[in-house]
């Protein structure tokens, strides 16, 4: 009797430190997730698009094949690939996150751009082929793919860099449920955006009540109003996020400018105002953040349009002819 009684204690001893691991697991998974959001409202913002053009029976098809690419981008390319980084060579993580920041300053940037000096921009139905829908829709899949795989690679290397050390199979199962969670919450939140206004217009010819066909007409008249906060919203959270891996990462490498001034003035500001101390310093670094990844993102935009672009496209061009 005593020795099933130890073995019960032994039992609960270990699911004490499988919850306590679990706790650990959540809460930096929720930690990770976090330091990404900017990249992950911006993917929420742009993947609508892919689906721009198609009937609406084969969007939530489409949404869900970029999906599952989107999980394979991350579990079995970045996943391993970043785990090994980390393990092997770990000082190159702070310079890759940096990259990843420069390039979200980029993105940010340019949209700034775009919408201060608009210009013609080619509609995604203008490339519709009545003739070959499926190739078309294959197509789309891929380039929605391909770019998820470089939203994917920031999202988990910010994250990858927002996790606590441990062991290497806490890091692999915190890193791939924070993929899979973000993967599930972009992509159902597109589904939902996507095929809002669908059910707008179902329930303005559909429902009996004037109430409730009042509420479709509204639906189909604030979708596009969402579309546009979620796309500015998305933009502000790429300069924040970008300029504050920038800024952190220099302050890691050993350039402690402009890291501390920001530091030292937000914390000015919140000592100012101590009944929303918390609030005060962190508007006052994400908005110099922002600026500042704003200003980094316009010194590249020459830099992505006349020297990386004709390169990308000349090789692009040369693999094309190849093929």
């Amino acid at each position: 009797m005593s020795g099933l009684l130890a073995l019960f204690d032994d039992v609960a001893a270990i699911a004490k430190v499988a919850a306590a691991s679990v706790d650990d697991i959540a809460g930096a998974a929720a930690k990770a997730g976090a330091k990404a959001a900017g990249v992950v409202i911006d993917d929420a913002a742009v993947t609508p698009k892919y689906v721009h053009g198609f009937e609406a029976d084969r969007e939530l098809p489409i949404i869900w094949k970029i999906a599952l690419g989107s999980v394979k981008n991350k579990l079995l390319i970045l996943l391993p690939g970043l785990l090994a980084l980390n393990y092997f060579l770990p000082s190159a993580i702070t310079p890759l996150l940096m990259i990843g920041g420069a390039y979200l300053c980029f993105e940010g940037a340019e949209k700034v751009f775009h919408v201060l000096f608009p210009h013609a921009v080619a509609d995604v139905a203008q490339d519709f082929d009545p003739q070959d829908p499926r190739h078309l829709e294959e197509e789309k899949i891929a380039g929605a793919i391909k770019t998820d795989f470089i939203l994917s690679a920031e999202i988990m290397t910010i994250a990858l860099a927002a996790i606590p050390s441990g062991s290497f199979w806490f890091e692999a199962i915190t890193l791939a449920i924070v993929g899979i969670l973000i993967t599930a919450g972009v992509y159902g939140a597109v589904a939902v955006i996507v095929k809002m206004d669908d059910i707008g217009l179902h329930m303005a010819a559909q429902r009996r009540t004037a109430a409730a066909r009042a509420f479709g007409r509204g639906l189909v008249v604030a979708m596009p109003k969402l579309m546009a906060v979620l796309s500015t919203v998305g933009t502000a959270a790429m300069l924040w996020v970008g300029g504050s891996i920038i800024i952190h990462g220099m302050d890691v490498l050993g350039m402690h400018e402009p890291y501390g001034t920001i530091h030292h003035w937000a914390e000015a500001a919140a000592l100012a105002i101590p009944q929303a101390g918390a609030f005060i310093e962190w508007a006052v670094t994400a908005a110099i953040d922002g600026v500042l990844g704003l200003a980094l993102g316009v010194a590249l935009i020459p830099v992505a349009t006349k020297v990386i672009g004709p390169v990308i496209l000349s090789l692009t061009s040369k693999k094309k002819a190849a093929s």
